[in-house]
């Protein structure tokens, strides 16, 4: 499985807590932009649950995808 990121980009404010605990998944572009990848590498999934835990405003939802070919 490989765990899925989505930002609510409308719900998020810029706080870049998730740009602190996961730098390699959560990027600011410009003041405010956020830029993340929705697929998290395996190495990254804490550093993203954590992310997700500490945003003020509770933007990042995680969930988890079934890798190719499962049926």
């Amino acid at each position: 499985m490989t765990m899925r990121t989505v930002v609510d980009l409308t719900r998020c404010q810029g706080y870049a807590q998730c740009v602190f605990l996961a730098p390699d998944v959560f990027r600011l572009h410009g003041e405010e932009g956020l830029l993340y990848a929705p697929a998290v590498p395996d190495d990254q999934v804490e550093r993203v649950r954590q992310a997700a835990a500490a945003c003020p405003v509770q933007a990042i939802l995680l969930g988890e995808e079934v890798s190719g070919g499962a049926r």
